[in-house]
């Protein structure tokens, strides 16, 4: 077997460091190489304390019994909160999403994190996905309205109207982020203005 250039002048702990940085997404090989070597000359509390904080997230880090969103307990803070409106819920893929909606200030209602979208080309279904969860909370909790705020690409729109199929014999009423999204894009990069503004605007389903 031909051995890399790359593991004939790295220390193999470096090769290593850069291997493991180059799998996470948005992180091409000469990224990596910087992550590294700026650990390499950082000061070693700032390696363990950025080894520590991997640790502590995968060690503590889980998801609302509730919602899905992340948090450490049962329920996340956003479902612990009183003061939320009980009476909508606003769907969304990720994690991430239920962040760029928090930081519009436009929504006071509660989430639910499906965990990605229907793409039968990834391998990914209904089952796949915290729907039958959604479901459950739509026939045992107060809610009349649920906002399918899935991104506004081809698998959102999908998995928005397989959502609809479901929601529509439940009497809730079902609305969509209004066209302030540009299409094909994900609610992660969307700015707040525009994201509140489309939350605002929402339509009927």
């Amino acid at each position: 077997m031909a051995v890399h250039p790359e593991q004939t002048v790295i220390a193999a702990p470096v090769a290593r460091l850069i291997e493991e940085f180059a799998k996470l997404p948005g992180i091409g090989p000469k990224t990596a190489s910087r992550l590294t070597f700026f650990l390499l000359r950082a000061e070693p509390k700032q390696a363990q304390a950025l080894a520590q904080a991997i640790l502590d997230v995968k060690e503590q880090v889980g998801y609302c019994r509730r919602c899905f969103n992340i948090t450490v307990g049962e329920l996340c803070p956003i479902c612990r909160d009183p003061s939320r409106d009980q009476t909508k819920i606003c769907v969304v893929e990720e994690p991430l999403d239920v962040l760029a909606i928090e930081r519009t200030g436009a929504y006071r209602g509660l989430y639910h994190v499906l965990h990605g979208h229907i793409a039968p080309l990834e391998g990914i279904y209904r089952e796949d996905l915290k729907i039958d969860e959604l479901v459950a909370r739509v026939r045992s909790e107060p809610v009349n309205e649920v906002i399918l705020a899935t991104n506004p690409n081809t698998e959102g729109e999908a998995t928005a109207f397989l959502l609809l199929r479901d929601l529509a014999p439940l009497g809730v009423r079902v609305t969509r982020p209004a066209r302030g999204l540009p299409t094909g894009g994900d609610l992660e990069w969307a700015d707040p203005e525009t994201l509140g503004s489309a939350l605002e605007g929402r339509r009927e389903l």
